[in-house]
């Protein structure tokens, strides 16, 4: 698990300048069954958007990338 957690860590990373570029971040918080529990902060966390950026982009990518995973959730903490 700690391989996933790095590689997602990684994606996560090469990510971030995109959601900046906006005025956004995002933040990993855990993986945990499958799932990547994520935070969207700045302009994502209140963008009409951020369901599409979280599904079709950071999702997808995630997926693509690391088999083991089954979905990107966003949490507001």
């Amino acid at each position: 698990m700690e391989k996933i957690i790095e590689k997602i860590n990684e994606i996560i990373d090469e990510l971030r300048p995109f959601l900046n570029l906006e005025g956004g971040d995002i933040t990993f918080i855990k993986y945990d069954d499958g799932y990547v529990y994520v935070k969207l902060s700045g302009a994502c966390a209140m963008c009409n958007y951020q369901d599409i950026t979280l599904k079709e982009n950071i999702e997808s990518y995630l997926m693509q990338e690391i088999p083991e995973i089954k979905g990107v959730i966003n949490v507001s903490l």
